[in-house]
């Protein structure tokens, strides 16, 4: 056990453990020991790095938080020895692992190491003398609250060109923003477990993810979910497109390596009961829908054979959730204005006054009106988007129907707030 007392102070020495290989540290009454949480590859379906965290025993082998292992280095000056050590003891047991040698080690980085531009040459040292390349090791940067200072940029900059992976631990915080990204330019980004907690809590919240993390990829991140407790959460991250996944529900933290196939069979039956998952959803939508579809192509019929909009519209303005008819002509360009409901404009509308009023608006780019050019006579419905005029979710129903004055498109947009909660 160390001396607590400085001066003179020297950092205490792994020692063997009880269980194999393993090293372990005594540190002021407490023993602490190395676990890993598997990390795993969705499209490889099988562990390809491990995420090291402390455990800690009292001297009567009770399991402790190891938080206050750090209370205490912390409240004896020893908190960056004791980091540097922590670091050192997950380093030796993630050596002693019996892996493919392939597998990454996610190491969390202090704050303080952020700023001790020594930092990487120690850790550097420490990986050579155990024959460890860098390349094996993500450093885990966490985020923080007021933002990254030129020199913590400077230092994870140098920390990457000696040839560790960056990760940008807990993105989606409070204070989190796309600018920590754009200048840590990480290799892997973790998303906050809160984001994952509001998800399963808030449909609206779990539809934004995907985009979220379409944004990441874009920018040049994969991206980790971890603290997947559940089955729900596990299909939320797929479903999401992550690249990675982590959390209790997959494997709990341990001092042994996982077995190969134990990842493979969980991936398989995810996959699975995520297909089940699209397509119970998608054939609740389509029945939903039908109504609307049906009144569409009545609709565009009628229009055919010279029915203003306001009379060929009316059994489709008559469904619950129809908020509006309109007619494109063929380069995508308004005639005439929106035709609503009898009920008018939803309540929400009134706060959007300016966007109401659509004649000679241009909607060319938009997927319901491209889609329904490339395939004619065929109704055409959107994935749900935010609608500009009202600002609320909706999917957009069209089809193109000849005229005497060429190709236009009728639509539909359909308020899908109430429905999507339902699905």
């Amino acid at each position: 056990m160390i001396d607590l007392d400085p001066p003179g102070f020297q950092p205490p020495r792994p020692i063997p453990g009880d269980v194999g290989s393993r090293r372990t540290v005594l540190y002021g009454g407490y023993t602490v020991f190395s676990v890993f949480a598997p990390v795993f590859s969705v499209s490889h379906r099988r562990a390809v790095g491990y995420h090291a965290s402390l455990r800690a025993h009292d001297e009567q082998g009770r399991q402790v938080p190891s938080h206050e292992v750090f209370t205490q280095a912390a409240r004896r000056g020893d908190l960056l020895e004791m980091g540097r050590l922590a670091e050192s003891l997950h380093l030796g047991n993630f050596q002693a692992f019996d892996h493919h040698d392939d597998e990454w080690l996610f190491l969390s980085l202090h704050p303080a190491a952020l700023v001790d531009t020594s930092y990487g040459d120690a850790l550097l040292a420490g990986l050579k003398a155990l024959g460890l390349a860098p390349q094996r090791v993500v450093l885990e940067v966490p985020e923080q609250a007021g933002g990254e200072t030129t020199r913590v940029i400077e230092i994870v900059g140098a920390l990457h060109k000696a040839g560790f992976l960056i990760a940008l631990d807990g993105f989606g915080a409070k204070h989190s923003n796309l600018d920590r990204v754009w200048n840590l330019r990480p290799d892997i980004v973790t998303l906050d477990r809160g984001i994952l907690a509001q998800a399963s809590q808030h449909a609206h919240i779990e539809r934004v993810l995907p985009g979220l993390v379409s944004l990441l990829h874009e920018s040049g991140q994969l991206v980790l979910m971890s603290g997947l407790a559940s089955e729900r959460d596990a299909l939320i991250a797929l479903e999401c497109n992550v690249d990675f996944v982590q959390g209790s529900y997959f494997a709990s933290p341990s001092a042994e390596p996982l077995h190969t196939q134990t990842a493979a069979h969980l991936m398989d039956s995810l996959t699975a009961a995520l297909r089940e998952r699209v397509a119970a959803r998608e054939g609740k939508q389509t029945t939903h829908l039908a109504p609307y579809v049906a009144a569409l192509g009545q609709a565009s019929a009628q229009i055919a054979a010279g029915v203003t909009l306001a009379q060929a519209a009316g059994p489709l303005l008559a469904l619950p959730d129809t908020a509006r008819c309109f007619v494109l002509d063929h380069t995508g360009r308004q005639t005439g204005d929106n035709v609503l409901p009898p009920r008018g404009a939803l309540p929400r509308a009134r706060r959007f006054k300016p966007l109401l009023h659509s004649e000679g608006a241009s909607w060319a780019r938009r997927p319901y009106f491209i889609e329904a050019m490339r395939a004619p006579d065929q109704v055409h419905l959107t994935p749900p988007y935010l609608s500009i005029n009202e600002a609320h979710l909706c999917i957009t129903a069209s089809i193109a129907i000849p005229s005497a004055h060429g190709m236009q498109v009728l639509c539909a947009d359909i308020n899908w707030d109430a429905a999507a909660n339902q699905l």
